[in-house]
């Protein structure tokens, strides 16, 4: 693994700014909870899991933002401080699972004094990044022995390192294969509009010296026709109670050609992307961007002024077009309502 996109150093959080790459590598520093919220909102930090570290950060500098002499006092201003943090992004569940844990783990100490729980908040942003490494390895491992060697596999936006604390869930899974002496080439989706597999996913795989082919995202289907994609892989932002997937806009449509042709088409997620309070991907919230990002490329003009646009952010992936999820506690197959409530019931 080259990269951890999200650092802690001499009191500062570091992310690099993804909006940058692949021409720049620009590393950001932050120091309260407001700018990280703005790093999040903006896409400087993008990816499920890796906006859930970096909200759980947040809350821990917002934390250290609050005066107060006691935890009555301190307990509203918190809980302010993490719905400010919340309205950055709708779609990712990990975002509201972090804030969650944060609050929950406040509420847990609040008879410690305040200088103390500020600083046991601050241990726990600290786990959280840690723990998510840990999971995408376990997640890699388990995913890993789904992958034919050797293999083509085909991946749809970023879910590597870069979209995590590191390691990465559907990139976890080409790296743990790889690790264990599988020979595989990528093919990258260039993703439309933000172009996460051109920009980010190229970037980090080929900084890990793993074959990677970038592809426009209109060529996956011609691929597949020519028997040249062995498997699908791809992460996810939210997981309903029975398997539909909400993942980068345009997962959908890789669903439908992988189904087509036969092709087995996994998803690889932490359990904290599993969301069973929703039960079928209708409820996910879709975050709907501006129109920039489809009418322009960086500062340039690609469309006609004033055109109408439509930018969701996401798409949904229904269960029955899923082989398989893959998770740090296990592999669900067929019956995901019975074994994501399972898998869960185990963390």
């Amino acid at each position: 693994m080259s990269i951890k996109p999200i650092q802690f150093k001499d009191d500062t959080l570091l992310m690099i700014d993804q909006r940058r790459l692949p021409t720049e590598e620009v590393w950001r520093e932050y120091r309260d909870y407001r700018s990280i919220a703005e790093a999040i909102k903006t896409m400087v930090v993008r990816g499920a899991p890796a906006i859930g570290v970096a909200a759980a950060y947040g809350a821990a500098f917002g934390a250290r933002e609050i005066e107060a002499e006691d935890f009555a006092a301190f307990h509203p201003r918190f809980e302010k401080v993490c719905r400010v943090l919340a309205e950055t992004r709708p779609t990712a569940v990990n975002l509201f699972w972090a804030l969650e844990r944060m609050a929950n783990f406040a509420l847990a100490h609040q008879e410690l004094p305040l200088s103390e729980l500020r600083d046991r908040l601050m241990e726990e942003a600290h786990e959280i990044a840690a723990e998510d490494e840990r999971i995408n390895r376990a997640l890699g491992k388990n995913g890993a022995a789904l992958i034919p060697n050797p293999a083509r596999v085909l991946t749809h936006c970023n879910a590597g390192a870069l979209a995590t604390a590191g390691y990465g869930t559907a990139l976890g899974v080409v790296r743990a294969a790889v690790e264990e002496g599988c020979e595989l080439m990528v093919y990258a989706d260039e993703t439309r509009p933000f172009l996460q597999g051109a920009r980010l996913t190229a970037w980090e795989l080929m900084k890990d010296r793993i074959p990677v082919t970038l592809i426009c995202d209109n060529m996956a289907g011609y691929l597949m026709s020519r028997g040249e994609i062995d498997c699908v892989i791809v992460g996810a932002d939210r997981i309903a109670a029975n398997g539909d997937t909400a993942n980068k806009i345009g997962t959908y449509t890789v669903a439908v050609l992988a189904r087509e042709h036969g092709i087995p088409f996994y998803v690889a997620a932490p359990i904290s992307t599993i969301d069973l309070s929703l039960p079928d991907g209708s409820r996910i919230p879709i975050e709907e961007r501006g129109p920039r990002e489809v009418t322009h490329l960086g500062d340039r003009q690609l469309a006609p002024d004033s055109i109408g646009v439509r930018n969701p952010a996401f798409d949904v992936t229904p269960a029955r077009l899923i082989t398989a999820i893959i998770t740090e506690h296990g592999v669900v197959r067929d019956n995901f309502t019975a074994g994501l409530k399972s898998l869960v019931e185990q963390g």
